[in-house]
């Protein structure tokens, strides 16, 4: 059974235009969790905090994904490729070999709280063509567990056997978010060898061993093959994150990802000749 590895506090940044967020894996205490390279949390009901978005900027060699629990994102890329990601919706983008984009808030004022999480791509995949696979709240599937809990499946499959929507064989990601009512507990198998977390949206929850996680910290699991979390005194909701790790090496710059600083100069250098 899995117990708590790590308890990672968020770390308060900017982003794009000066957006307010939370890092909480790509920063000191956690730089990747591999195949895991950032995961940003924004929420904030001051248009000041975010409404200056993120404006065109680019990707190469790794994945992003954005998940909205309330507002509205519009996404743009320089491929002609335009939509909005709703509340409760999912874009997994894969920006492979080059892409410039931007993600800019529909609204103009309410509440804006999501998560963008960066998932990296294997070498040999890492100048693909870029995709998307993106989905409404209503193409994603809530599964109900005795209890009431209601665990909405993004990707990967329960095992209870709900499938989510999103296909990524390369790291067989699971994504799931949960809403567990209080004096509830949450099972769930997880797969030997992966990199697992739990991100607390509202909480606090009991993991396992009796390690409380609060609200906006994120607990790295151990390797182990299944998890539990309990909701004590008040309902909860978290995310339950896990994926099969690449064991390659990691060069970073910037919005680029690769395996080596040769990699990276060429993407600055491909991205300046106008090469995306």
């Amino acid at each position: 059974m899995s117990s708590v590895a790590q308890v990672i506090e968020a770390m308060p940044t900017t982003d794009g235009a000066g957006v307010e967020l939370n890092r909480i894996i790509g920063q000191p205490a956690l730089s990747m969790l591999d195949p895991f390279l950032l995961l940003d949390v924004f929420r904030s009901d001051n248009p000041d905090d975010y409404i200056a978005g993120f404006p065109p900027h680019p990707h190469r060699g790794f994945e992003t994904v954005t998940y909205l629990l309330e507002g509205r994102m519009r996404h743009k890329d320089n491929a002609g490729h335009e939509g909005v990601i709703e509340s409760g919706g999912i874009q997994w983008m894969s920006a492979g070999k080059g892409i410039v984009h931007s993600e800019m808030p529909e609204q103009e004022n309410g509440l804006l709280e999501g998560f963008q999480l960066w998932v990296n791509l294997p070498a040999e995949h890492k100048m693909s063509a870029p995709t998307y696979q993106e989905f409404s709240r209503e193409d994603i599937p809530v599964e109900k567990r005795e209890g009431n809990i209601e665990v909405k499946v993004v990707t990967g499959t329960t095992s209870h056997g709900t499938r989510g929507p999103v296909s990524q064989p390369l790291t067989d990601p699971l994504y799931l978010d949960v809403k567990l009512p209080a004096g509830e507990r949450f099972i769930e198998k997880l797969k030997p060898g992966y990199n697992a977390f739990v991100y607390v949206i509202q909480g606090p929850v009991i993991i396992a061993d009796g390690q409380a996680i609060n609200r906006d910290q994120l607990a790295v699991l151990s390797f182990q093959d299944q998890v539990t979390i309990n909701a004590v005194e008040q309902d909860a909701r978290f995310l339950l994150i896990a994926g099969k790790p690449l064991n390659e090496p990691v060069a970073r710059g910037g919005p680029f990802v690769m395996n080596t600083k040769q990699e990276i100069d060429q993407a600055f250098s491909d991205y300046r000749s106008g090469k995306f």
